[in-house]
């Protein structure tokens, strides 16, 4: 961990590390993805099923509302664009993807990978949204990229089933 890492504001580090998942490495942001599937399969057993598809479009929007300002500070303490142990971001794209998805396991690994590659490849007009300024920019390219995830798992639950 970087001394610049503790220069931000405690809450701002926690929200944007996702608790400290994101100073794991290699690749934090496989790591906050994993964290976020993982602690949405466990948050979605005491929710009934009729809910869960809202209640997690409320967390990602909660997490998309209090990333950007976290995001933002780190990024103004670091003086780095885009730091890697940044990975609200992560979680929020990832539970996007996951919105109205059943939770089976073959579910959730196929929804991580897709997040993953989309997050990964950046495809138009992804890579156009990291260019927004400070946090924004930051996260607003993963919730595109969740996005993108959503509707091909969409189109894949409705061929396979």
């Amino acid at each position: 961990m970087s001394d610049q890492f503790f220069v931000a504001p405690r809450w701002a580090s926690f929200i944007a590390t996702f608790a400290g998942i994101g100073q794991i490495k290699p690749a934090p942001g496989t790591w906050g993805s994993a964290g976020a599937v993982i602690l949405w399969w466990m948050i979605s057993r005491f929710i009934p099923v009729s809910f869960q598809s809202a209640s997690l479009a409320a967390l990602a929007l909660t997490v998309v509302l209090a990333g950007i300002p976290a995001a933002t500070r780190v990024i103004r303490t670091t003086g780095t664009k885009d730091p890697q142990f940044v990975v609200i971001d992560e979680v929020a794209g990832q539970w996007i993807t996951l919105i109205a998805a059943p939770i089976t396991w073959k579910c959730l690994l196929a929804g991580f990978i897709l997040f993953r590659a989309f997050d990964i490849v950046k495809p138009p007009p992804i890579r156009a949204l990291e260019r927004l300024p400070e946090g924004i920019g930051v996260v607003i390219d993963d919730v595109g990229a969740g996005i993108y995830a959503w509707v091909v798992l969409r189109i894949l639950l409705h061929w396979i089933r």
